[in-house]
Order: C-alpha cells, then structure tokens, then sequence
C-alpha cells in the first residue's frame, strides 16, 4: 500500500507541472496576435486619401496687362472771374448745364461802365472836331504845326480812353471762356462782384485722362496708342475703352515709376473724379496653354503645381508666361490635359494618394470607377 501512495503522489505532481507550463504558450500567441491587429490599423490610416478639386490645363487665351487705379481727370478746365465789379443783376445757368464757348452765363449792371463809356466818346467828337478845325487853320499859317500835332495826340488818347470804356461794358457780360459743364457756381443774384473774383468753374468733360505710375521695369512696353480697359466702382459692371496717350520718358528717381497718361471719351456717365481700375493690355495671345492662378506654389522662389497621376498627386516644378486675371499661363512643364489641384494643397505632400471631389466632366464612369478602385486599394 506504501507504494501505491507514492505512485499516486508522483502523477499528480507530474500532471500539476504540465499544467502550469502550457499557460505561457497561450499568453504569447494572444500578443502576437494583438499586435499584427494593432500595425495593420496603424498601416490603414497612413494610406488615408486626400479630398482635393482639380482643373485641366487647356489653351485658352491669355493678355498680358498692367493694372492700376487712378482718379479720372478732365484736362479742360477753367475758371470763370469777374474782369470788372459791381452787382450780379441776372443769372443764366445753374450747375450740370452745358455752355458753348461765348455763351453769356451771368450779367452785371451795366449803368456805370455805359456811362464812363459815353463820356469817352462825347470827348472823342470834341477832338475830333478840333482836330478838324486845326488842320483848316493849319492850312491857312494861322496855327502852328506844333499845336496842331499836339490835337491830333490828345485825340488818340482819347480814342483809347473810348475804346478801354467800351471793353468795361462788354465785361458786364461773364461769358463761357470754353466748352463744357458748369461743375461750380460761387455768386447769387444781387451780389456785389469784386474784380477777379471767382464766379464759376467749367469742365470740359469730352475728354478725360487718367495718370497712373508704372513701375520701371514695365517701360519698355507702355506704348502711345495701346488700348486700355477701365472699370468704374460707381459704375459696376461696366467696362470703358480708352488708349494711351503719351508717356513720360523720365523715370521718377525717389518712387522708381513713370507716369502714363490714358484717355478716354467722355460722355457714357464717366465723370471727372471718378475712381478708376486700369488694365493696359500689351500683349494677346490666343492659344496659350494655362492653368488656374489658384493651382500654383510658391515655395523658395521657385513656381509648382501638384499634378494627378495615377491618383497620386505629384509636385511639379513650372515655368510661368504671362498672368491674367484667374489664369497663368505655363510655358514648360505641364502638358494639355493634366488635373492640377486647385483646392486641398495645403494638405498634400508630394506622393500623396488623393480623392478626386470633381472628376472632369468629360471622364466616363469607367475613368470614375477606376479612381474609386485605386483609393479603396490605397486604404
């Protein structure tokens, strides 16, 4: 019976120590397995696509332009004063008429002027006669020849003193001294007008001109005679053609800009002091290929775009023509027909597997499914 305990006792202790030892086989395979769960997660989101929106790169038609602003200027002004005093006695045009050059705008009293006026002329006759009167005496050795010269002077005066009384009067008539509309008036009926004084302002609104300051890099293609585009903020929606109408051929030292003045036709609701926006077009071109300004990076100097390829978007260094505008023009490293992304940049590295948010509108839903494919392939 002793030895059956003792067979007993050792095969439970040798069933207790294989039980112990499996459990650690267990434990490890369950980690393993946590952990290949665990990168395969890790692995999914680094392959997440990117949403962006892109644009084809077309030919389209591209100027190249100088844009500015300036206020709209007339060059034909005046002012209109008073050549001699006294009371406004009628007004004949108020603000916003038209007047011609010579129209009679306003009238002062005349009475005094008229008066001094028939003085200098009764004194005229009188020496008029005696000159007459003198050369009949002179004839006869009854007068001196020194007399009868010193008449014949105090008669020329007198001519003058007439003429200058007559010039007074006709000042009592404010005349338009040029073409225009009445943009000022300064007096009222019954006012007592002083010698020069100012009366109303005229602006010859047929032609308005606008100075704007170019940079000097640009001055080699401002030209007289190129065409210009201007745009109104009083008048939106509106575009007004003009030329350039010279060019100044001094460079500003202190500021590094010329001056070119535009100008265009008056009339159509342009005004003088109007705010304008001004594009001189230098250059046209019909069949450059270009791409969205929104697309392009600038990163180090140096022009890029991200371009789709294969559902990757791929940085690609560009060479830039003109810029107008939306657009830009490329002149090396795209070609006609490449998705460049316009929007989601900020969020894309170089490599990146991207979602297209607009596919282009001519793709087929094969083109569609395809991209659909490759971003479910990615995640």
């Amino acid at each position: 019976m002793t030895r059956s305990l003792a067979v007993l006792a050792l095969a439970i202790s040798l069933a207790l120590a294989g039980c112990s030892g499996g459990e650690p086989e267990t434990a490890g395979a369950g980690d393993d397995a946590t952990a290949q769960a665990d990168g395969k997660k890790t692995d999914d989101k680094k392959v997440e696509a990117v949403p962006v929106e892109v644009s084809a790169v077309a030919r389209r038609p591209i100027a190249a332009s100088f844009s500015g602003t300036a206020n709209l200027e007339a060059p034909g002004e005046a002012q209109v004063v008073a050549k001699t005093s006294g009371v406004l006695l009628q007004l004949l045009v108020e603000e916003g008429d038209q007047v011609k050059a010579g129209q009679v705008l306003a009238r002062i009293d005349p009475e005094r002027p008229r008066l001094e006026m028939e003085r200098a002329r009764a004194n005229v006759r009188k020496l008029e006669n005696n000159y007459r009167r003198s050369q009949e005496l002179l004839e006869s050795k009854l007068v001196s020849a020194e007399a009868s010269d010193q008449i014949r002077y105090d008669l020329e005066a007198a001519r003058a003193v007439y003429q200058m009384a007559q010039l007074e009067l006709s000042y009592t008539n404010i005349v338009a001294p040029i073409d225009g509309v009445i943009a000022a008036r300064a007096v009222k009926p019954g006012n007592l007008i002083q010698l020069n004084s100012s009366l109303f302002r005229i602006v010859d609104d047929s032609r308005l001109e606008a100075v704007l300051n170019v940079p000097e890099r640009d001055l080699a293609t401002m030209k007289e005679g190129l065409a210009v585009r201007m745009t109104a903020d009083a008048m939106p929606g509106r575009t007004f053609e003009g030329r350039i109408d010279r060019v100044s051929p001094v460079v500003d030292a202190g500021s590094g800009t010329f001056r070119v003045v535009t100008a265009f036709p008056g009339g159509e609701g342009l005004r003088p002091g109007m705010f304008g926006r001004i594009e001189v077009v230098y250059d046209q071109r019909n069949d450059a290929l270009t791409v969205p300004r929104s697309a392009l990076l600038q990163d180090a100097g140096e022009t890029a775009v991200f371009s789709v390829r294969d559902s990757k978007a791929v940085r690609v260094p560009i060479e830039l023509g003109h810029l107008s505008g939306d657009l830009a023009e490329v002149r090396k490293g795209l070609e006609e027909g490449e998705q460049v992304v316009t929007a989601g940049k900020v969020a894309l590295r170089d490599g990146a597997v991207v979602e297209v948010l607009n596919p282009p509108a001519g793709a087929t839903a094969v083109d569609v499914a395809q991209v659909a494919d490759a971003n479910a392939a990615g995640r």
